[in-house]
C-alpha cells in the first residue's frame, strides 16, 4: 500500500470512541469549567470598576449627581446578581444531582428543625449577600428540599449580618451596639424560620418550584434496583445546566426591572430625609420607620454609616435599628424577584413578618435604650 492510501485509510478511521471516552470528556469539562470560573471571577471583580468607568469616564457624568449614582448602581448590581444567579444555581444543582435529598431533609427536619433554623441563620450571617443576591441560594436550598423555614432563616439573616459589617459596626458604634445588632438579626432569622414552617409556607411556593422539588433528580440518582447510583460528570452537568438555564430564563427580566427600581431609590431618595421626619421616640415612629425602610434597597455595609448618622441626629436606638434592618432585609427589587418564586400569600406573610418583628424589636430597644 502506498503512502497516499495509508493516509486515506487513516483519515477514514473515525476517532469517535477516543473522543467520547469518559476520561477524555471529563478532562475537557474540567478544563472548560476552570476557564469559565476564571472568567466569572474576573467579570465579578470588574463589574463595579467597569460600571464606574462607563458612567463617569465614557459617558462623562458628574460624580455625586442623582442620575449618575442610579446608573452606576443599576449596571453594577444587575451584573452582580445575574452572575451570582447563574453560578450558584448551576453549582447547587450540580451538587444535589446525586444528593440523597431525603436524608438531608430528615436531618434538618423533625426533632432537629430548631437546630436547622440556627444553622440557616448562621449560614446567612457568614454569606455577604444583599437582599437580592441571596435569592439564588434560596432557590437552590428550596429545590434541594431543605425545609422552607430553614431557607427563610437564611434569607432573612443573610442581608442583615456579615463579617465586614460587624467590623464597621464595632469601629463606628462600639461593641455593645454590635452585639445588639447581631443578636437582633439572628433572632429575626430564627423566629422567621419558625413562623414560616408554622404557617406551612411550603404550599405557597410557585408551582414551578414545587414541580422542580417533586421531580428532583431521584430518577437520575437511583437505579432500577433502588440503589443510589454514582453519576458521571456529564450527567451532573446536563442536569445542572438545564436547571440553571430554566430558572435564569424565567426570572432574568425581573432582575433587571427590580434592580432598576432599586437604582432609582438609591440615586434619588436622600437618606437624611428619614432622620428628619421619623419623629423622636413617638410610638408610631417605629412601625412607620419599618414601612419606609422596606421599599429601599441597601446592603448592610452601606447602612452602617446611616446608622451612625441617625443616632448622632438623636433618633432613638430602637427606631434606628428598625429602620436600618428593614432597609437591608427587604426591598422592592427583592419583592419583584421573590414574586417569581412565591405566591402572593407567601410574599404577604414574609413582608408582614418583617414589619411585625422589626417593629417589636424597635419598641423593645427604644424602651431599653436608656439603660444600655
Amino acid at each position: 500500500m502506498d503512502t497516499g492510501s495509508a493516509c486515506r485509510c487513516r483519515a477514514k478511521t473515525p476517532p469517535t470512541d477516543r473522543e467520547n471516552a469518559p476520561g477524555s470528556w471529563n478532562a475537557k469539562y474540567l478544563a472548560a469549567m476552570t476557564a469559565l470560573a476564571v472568567l466569572w471571577l474576573l467579570a465579578y471583580r470588574l463589574a463595579l470598576p467597569f460600571a464606574r468607568w462607563l458612567v463617569f469616564d465614557a459617558l462623562g457624568m458628574a460624580p455625586g449627581t442623582h442620575v449618575a449614582a442610579a446608573l452606576e448602581f443599576f449596571l453594577y448590581d444587575t451584573a452582580k446578581i445575574l452572575l451570582l444567579l447563574a453560578a450558584l444555581i448551576y453549582s447547587i444543582a450540580w451538587l444535589r444531582a446525586s444528593l440523597n435529598v431525603e436524608r438531608v431533609r430528615d436531618c434538618l427536619a423533625g426533632k432537629r428543625r430548631g437546630y436547622g433554623y440556627v444553622l440557616g441563620a448562621l449560614f446567612g450571617a457568614v454569606t455577604p449577600f444583599c437582599s437580592c443576591s441571596g435569592i439564588p441560594l434560596f432557590l437552590g436550598f428550596t429545590t434541594a428540599r431543605i425545609p422552607v423555614g430553614i431557607t427563610m432563616a437564611f434569607l432573612i439573616t443573610s442581608p442583615l449580618i456579615n463579617e465586614l459589617a460587624v467590623v464597621l459596626l464595632w469601629g463606628l458604634l462600639g461593641g455593645k451596639f454590635t452585639v445588639i445588632y447581631v443578636a437582633a438579626g439572628m433572632a429575626a432569622g430564627i423566629l422567621g424560620g419558625l413562623f414560616m414552617d408554622g404557617i406551612g409556607a411550603e404550599r405557597w411556593l410557585q408551582p414551578f418550584i414545587r414541580e422542580t422539588v417533586d421531580n428532583a433528580p431521584a430518577r437520575l440518582a437511583v437505579s432500577e434496583s433502588g440503589q443510589r447510583q454514582k453519576l458521571t460528570l456529564r450527567q451532573r452537568h446536563v442536569f445542572a445546566h438545564g436547571e440553571m438555564v430554566s430558572i435564569v430564563r424565567r426570572i432574568w427580566k425581573w432582575v433587571i426591572i427590580g434592580v432598576g427600581i432599586g437604582a432609582v431609590l438609591h440615586g434619588f431618595v436622600p437618606k437624611n430625609w428619614f432622620a428628619e421626619h421619623l419623629g423622636a421616640g413617638e410610638w408610631w415612629s417605629v412601625p412607620v420607620a419599618v414601612l419606609v425602610g422596606i421599599p429601599l434597597y441597601s446592603n448592610v455595609t452601606g447602612i452602617v454609616p446611616v446608622m451612625e448618622s441617625l443616632l448622632l441626629k438623636g433618633l432613638p436606638l430602637g427606631t434606628t435599628l428598625a429602620f436600618c434592618m428593614s432597609a437591608v432585609a427587604a426591598s422592592i427589587p427583592e419583592v419583584l424577584l421573590l414574586r417569581q418564586i412565591m405566591t402572593f400569600r407567601l410574599q404577604a406573610a414574609f413582608i408582614g413578618y418583617l414589619w411585625v418583628i422589626f417593629t417589636l424589636m424597635g419598641w423593645l430597644f427604644n424602651s431599653l435604650g436608656p439603660h444600655l
